[in-house]
């Protein structure tokens, strides 16, 4: 066991003997608290009397227009986005045994972004139901480039190599994306928003797009969870266990390329998300991946959500993107434990 497994197993909760179901439900309970607190906030502030006439009522108004047609499908968005990326980087961290893993330090959401600009610039009738496959294709790429690289250079330790290599592809290809909106600058006002990671303006049909590839990525991390415990006792110790490591690591791709690739094209590179949470779904439940999946979406979706209505509240009452805001709390945590890491090495 490596030097973040013993530090997460001497942490309260470490041993995961603390009963999933309490959590889950005070972690569902806070997200419905948060999810109407996103429905009523925004540029006008909706009463509950009002939001409840919305939904129930049948008479037409502009109340009614903005909350079914603009505020729940965001509210929806964000939810899956952040139960998304919250199972992404607790995927990532459990396949590389690496706790500085997630899909925006490793550069998968930077490849995804680059990718979606590109086909957006040269296909601009796009829909977004095409821009996530232009997603996934770019996630996978910089997925097998950073762990290609890694496995090349000699020295130190490969779960530092592959932060460092992603830290440095994900600037790369962010110089890339900048690079193709300065030679296009009439057509990039929006994608310049949606490049800080932005959930404004999405509807029911991102909703469904969305929430179709989402459901793939959720059950493909279930169903992954079980092996990836024993994954995390090492490579020989799995295999002794009758694992199949290779095929337990394209698996883990895939389902990564899928959660991040899909909410990439829909909010952009919202970094963070997929760093934070799952050290405090270890915190809470242990080192089971049968508890860490779903404690990680749930947070997940509650700490993007509560992002999300911070965001309106920056510059209220006008919009800020939801990734400064993730970025602004990530970062810190970032450092502290390249910090925590470089020590334990």
């Amino acid at each position: 066991m490596n030097h973040a497994s013993q530090a997460d197993a001497r942490q309260p909760g470490g041993s995961g003997q603390r009963k999933l179901w309490p959590i889950l439900l005070a972690g569902g309970a806070l997200l419905v608290v948060v999810a109407l607190l996103s429905i009523v906030y925004g540029s006008t502030i909706y009463s509950l009397r009002e939001v409840y006439a919305a939904f129930v009522e049948p008479a037409s108004s502009k109340a009614q227009l903005i909350l079914t047609t603009l505020r729940l499908p965001r509210m929806l968005v964000t939810v899956l986005i952040g139960a998304n990326l919250g199972i992404a980087g607790a995927l990532m961290q459990a396949m590389t045994r690496n706790p500085l893993a997630s899909p925006s330090i490793f550069g998968l959401n930077a490849g995804a972004a680059l990718a979606v600009v590109s086909m957006t610039l040269l296909l601009p009738g796009l829909s977004a139901a095409w821009r996530v496959y232009g997603a996934f294709a770019g996630a996978f790429a910089t997925a097998v480039l950073v762990y290609a690289v890694s496995h090349m250079i000699r020295w130190g330790k490969i779960e530092l190599n592959m932060a460092l290599i992603g830290v440095t592809a994900q600037t790369f290809l962010a110089v890339g994306t900048q690079a193709l909106l300065l030679f296009n600058e009439s057509k990039t006002d929006m994608l310049l928003f949606w490049l800080a990671g932005s959930v404004v303006g999405n509807r029911w049909y991102e909703v469904s797009v969305l929430a179709s590839w989402s459901l793939i990525g959720l059950l493909g991390s279930l169903w992954l969870s079980r092996s990836l415990s024993v994954m995390g006792l090492g490579d020989e110790l799995a295999r002794g266990l009758g694992q199949r490591v290779k095929l337990l690591r394209v698996g883990v791709l895939v389902a990564v390329v899928i959660l991040a690739g899909v909410s990439v094209s829909i909010a952009g590179p919202i970094g963070f998300v997929g760093l934070i949470v799952p050290h405090m779904a270890r915190y809470l439940v242990g080192l089971d991946y049968r508890r860490v999946i779903p404690v990680s979406g749930l947070l997940g979706a509650l700490l993007l959500t509560l992002a999300d209505v911070g965001s309106r509240m920056i510059s209220y009452p006008g919009e800020t993107p939801v990734g400064i805001v993730t970025a602004l709390l990530g970062t810190p945590y970032f450092i502290y434990l390249a910090r925590r890491k470089g020590v334990g090495s």
